[in-house]
């Protein structure tokens, strides 16, 4: 009797630790949430303040009124409907395309077992350690010399290899543990290559190949310096370009940047809203199975 009581009390101890951890990795979430969070709010301030109110009272006071005119001259400066189309159309392209590269050469490296196929892996890795600065100047002459010189198509086909390289480096590391009874299974039903892929690898990886869509749509989404050089017209260009196109050599209008700032935060956070239950899920896939 005694014993047991002992350990009751142990058992309690411990969990009293445990829960006084818990309140110091709750503060720290919370410290980190606020550190996130209070750039959104100064945008948010701001975006609705004046000329006038910002250089009096500067960027962390309230707003005196509503002032709307700061997102109607982004909206009619940018032709900010036709940049939301082109990131849209560029990002979308290249998370459906880049994941269904990453899954052929995944399959290829991982359960095809093709040679030198650790080599293969650390090429993959080592090109996503490439700085877009290296590599802007011969894709730009390559763009050029194809005929897609301002053209959309060339920035999807760059980010589609270049998001490719990644995924094809995760998938990878996962399909070289697949389990080899499955694809024996397979093979004895008389299922060829292709009909293994996707009826038996692809349902398996289809939650880690979503979470992977979701990064490359907001990946590509926030991407600039590789957009800013290939695409040279209004009618091509994306969100992030029309950003900076706001801010003069001289001066900047802050309350039209905060404004155009908030205004393209929407669709990528509406995006993220939509798709959170898959990441989730894809997430803790893994872990469950």
């Amino acid at each position: 009797m005694a014993a047991t009581l002992a350990t009751v009390r142990s058992r309690g101890g411990d969990r009293h630790h445990r829960g006084a951890g818990r309140w110091f990795v709750l503060a720290g979430a919370v410290v980190v949430a606020l550190l996130v969070v209070a750039p959104l709010l100064v945008m948010l301030l701001n975006a609705f303040k004046s000329p006038d109110d910002y250089t009096q009272h500067g960027p962390l006071s309230l707003p005196t009124s509503l002032y709307l005119d700061g997102l109607v001259n982004f909206w009619q400066r940018t032709e900010f409907p036709v940049k939301l189309w082109n990131s849209f159309f560029i990002s979308a392209v290249v998370a459906v395309a880049a994941c269904a590269l990453s899954l052929l050469n995944a399959y290829a490296i991982g359960i095809g077992r093709i040679k030198g196929r650790m080599w293969v892996v650390l090429l993959f890795l080592l090109a996503n350690m490439l700085p877009q600065e290296a590599l802007i100047y011969p894709l730009f002459d390559m763009a050029r010399q194809v005929g897609l010189s301002n053209s959309q198509w060339s920035v999807i086909i760059i980010f589609t290899v270049i998001q490719s390289a990644f995924g094809t480096y995760l998938l990878a590391s996962v399909l070289g543990t697949f389990p080899p009874a499955l694809l024996e299974a397979a093979a004895l039903d008389g299922a060829g290559r292709w009909r293994i892929l996707w009826r038996v690898v692809f349902p398996i990886v289809r939650p880690t190949l979503m979470v992977l869509m979701i990064f490359f749509f907001i990946w590509t989404w926030n991407e600039f310096f590789i957009p800013l050089v290939m695409l040279t017209t209004n009618d091509t260009q994306t969100i992030p370009i029309a950003l900076a196109s706001l801010q003069g050599d001289r001066m900047m209008d802050a309350p039209t940047t905060n404004a155009g700032a908030l205004v393209s935060l929407v669709p990528a956070l509406v995006f993220f809203l939509i798709f959170q239950r898959t990441l989730t899920r894809g997430v803790t896939a893994g872990a469950v199975k």
